[in-house]
């Protein structure tokens, strides 16, 4: 189900803790897992429950907890904007406002290419650099104006069709 490169690094997870508690890797294996698949589909999810020896449903409620994982398919190009009162206050509303309006989509959806998926997304501990997003997780983007949105968007589309922004 999983590569031998994405076990590989689901193992070095394993070996941070007892033998015994091999199931605290789960958040760092669905990481692997989402990072491989996409997102993580039932399947994905009992193949990392029985890797783990842990109850699928514990895996599940992991899964399911955390905005950060992904239980449907999303866009390629995932996009956490933060609307929580912070980023709210600066112009996070605006942000994700403008996101909606630009890629035609509303929180929760994907635009028709399958290129973009908007969620919406709690603190992100940068409340200074307000507004702020996620690019799939793992790219922090700070004081999002219309301009940087744009940019940021195009250089997005341009990466997906392997060309340079």
């Amino acid at each position: 189900m999983l590569s031998p490169e994405a076990l590989k690094k689901i193992d070095h997870a394993i070996a941070k803790y007892p033998a015994e508690q091999k199931q605290s890797a789960v958040m760092a294996a669905l990481a692997v897992a989402q990072d491989e698949k996409g997102w993580l589909s039932p399947e994905v999810m009992q193949f990392v429950a029985n890797y783990l020896q842990m109850p699928p449903i514990a895996v599940e409620e992991v899964a399911t907890f955390y905005g950060m994982f992904d239980t449907a398919p999303v866009g390629k190009f995932k996009l956490t904007v933060c609307t929580n009162l912070p980023c709210a206050l600066s112009r996070g509303d605006h942000a994700a406002d403008y996101l909606k309006q630009k890629l035609g989509i509303d929180f929760n959806e994907t635009t028709a290419d399958g290129l973009f998926t908007l969620k919406e997304g709690e603190c992100m501990g940068a409340c200074g650099d307000a507004p702020v997003m996620l690019v799939n997780n793992k790219r922090m983007c700070s004081f999002m104006s219309d301009e940087k949105l744009d940019a940021l968007i195009a250089e997005l589309k341009a990466a997906d069709r392997g060309e340079k922004a």
